[in-house]
């Protein structure tokens, strides 16, 4: 070879290498939202949890951004999706509440909103969603091919959901059969037939930027899982138990009702288990990016749509599940509400970084949105992260957070400079309760600061009346 072409094939190669090094630069990132269902602020190692092992979660925050103020759209499952997709507090965004429809699936979201996938699949993404839905049935306008997506595989009805051996699953409007599953023999976890389609997705769509939404399922009731390592571990940790025992209909059967719960002999080994299974799921997800070389241009978001729940013999007391925090799933208390959540952007966001920015599911449309070109509707109630999240010093903030919610005679909640003011039973004025708490000296919400203080309860409790418009469906003050 002559010394002319030599350098010519090496000036060839050096312009091809920096030509793929600025491709992969211009190129798109992808982004994985990851879902889990009812964990606590303390239910991670990171966090402090001491029974359960989560170490892939914890490594995410490692390499990411937590951030230690971040809060769910809602106290319970639909009406926190619909906040996270709308980028709508629960006082504006069209779900507020888990209202059922018969046999199957919840009230639909209506199709007419601009939605966090239908961005993405505007600025060209793949769009897919592998888990528990919850917004609407197939052939609604809540159908997630009607909400932004190009894939749906997962359950469509979140009471279907508390069981985690069904019969069937839905992808893409059309029911999938489990082997072995008939409401009465239980051989196929749901969860991992969901997780084999997410990776998938990922496979299929790895040359082109993607956009994945994980709602994963666990760590939901139904006490249930697998018979294996994992759930063996915390077996033999924590011995022999008290069982519990399920409700008329919660045990697989002839006579099972579906939305029910089941009995379980180990309900703190299988709750650690089950928790340990969310953790696995993203070691999955973040090794199947190692292995096709997509890590160093994908976003990860994890986070969880409420705090933890009390149901089917779960012991969130027994495991700090909700830390520092008070209350739980339903309550508009910090444990209700506060979410733990962790961003991880290799080259973007700041390795072992942590923010105290008051955030919330609804910031994360005009976020991404952002980060992909396109303009966030104008009436929405988020604001973009991007500024914290590229470690920015002009990063925009909220005036106030609104939260309300439809059951247990109505709650509301509002959140300002630290400030909290929270009202139960406001259905009923005999029965209301008006508290105020300072979170910035008291985050466990300890103190009833009301009566010493009424000029903020009236300032607040004007924001409330402010932040609340009217829903059809969801009455929470009309007559």
């Amino acid at each position: 070879m002559s010394i002319r072409l030599l350098i010519i094939l090496i000036l060839f190669g050096s312009v091809s290498c920096k030509n793929a090094e600025r491709k992969s630069a211009e190129s798109p990132p992808n982004v994985i939202f990851i879902l889990a269902d009812d964990l606590g602020y303390g239910d991670l190692g990171f966090l402090g949890q001491q029974y359960t092992e989560t170490p892939n979660i914890d490594q995410l925050a490692v390499e990411g951004m937590f951030f230690s103020h971040h809060y769910a759209g809602s106290t319970v499952c639909a009406p926190s999706r619909s906040s996270l997709l709308t980028g709508l507090h629960t006082g504006h965004t069209p779900i507020r509440g888990n209202s059922e429809v018969q046999p199957e699936g919840q009230f639909p979201m209506a199709d007419t909103l601009m939605t966090l996938s239908k961005v993405f699949q505007e600025a060209g993404y793949t769009t897919g969603a592998f888990g528990k839905w919850g917004l609407g049935m197939n052939e609604t306008s809540g159908d997630p091919l009607n909400q932004g997506f190009g894939q749906f595989f997962g359950y469509l009805c979140q009471r279907y959901a508390h069981r985690y051996y069904p019969a069937y699953l839905w992808e893409n409007g059309q029911k999938v059969n489990l082997p072995g599953n008939n409401w009465t023999t239980t051989e196929t976890y749901a969860p991992d037939v969901i997780q084999e389609k997410t990776l998938e997705f990922i496979d299929q769509n790895q040359s082109k930027p993607f956009f994945l939404f994980m709602p994963i399922v666990l760590p939901h009731a139904e006490l249930a899982a697998p018979d294996d390592a994992i759930f063996q571990k915390y077996r033999q940790k924590f011995g022999e138990e008290m069982p519990h025992i399920g409700p008329q209909g919660g045990d697989y059967g002839p006579e099972m009702n579906i939305p029910a719960y089941q009995s379980q002999a180990y309900p703190h080994a299988t709750h650690a288990a089950m928790v340990e299974r969310v953790d696995k799921i993203v070691g999955e997800v973040v090794a199947k990016l190692e292995a096709l070389g997509l890590s160093e241009n994908t976003i990860i978001v994890f986070s969880s749509d409420n705090g933890p729940h009390r149901e089917g013999g779960a012991d969130p007391d027994f495991f700090d599940s909700n830390g520092i925090f008070r209350g739980y799933k339903r309550d508009l208390y910090e444990g209700g509400i506060r979410v733990p959540t962790i961003v991880k952007w290799p080259g973007k966001v700041k390795a072992g970084s942590a923010s105290n920015h008051v955030s919330a599911f609804w910031d994360w449309l005009p976020t991404f949105a952002e980060l992909v070109g396109k303009s966030a509707p104008p009436e929405i109630d988020g604001i973009s992260l991007l500024p914290t999240l590229l470690g920015e010093k002009e990063q925009p903030k909220h005036d106030h957070l609104y939260w309300e919610f439809h059951e247990l005679g109505g709650r509301q909640a509002v959140q300002r400079e630290g400030w909290k003011l929270v009202k139960y039973h406001i259905k009923d004025e005999e029965k209301m309760t008006v508290e105020l708490y300072n979170l910035s000296v008291d985050p466990s919400e300890t103190q009833d600061l009301a009566k010493e203080n009424p000029e903020k309860v009236t300032e607040l409790d004007e924001l409330i009346m402010k932040a609340h418009r009217p829903n059809p469906v969801f009455r929470l003050l009309e007559n």
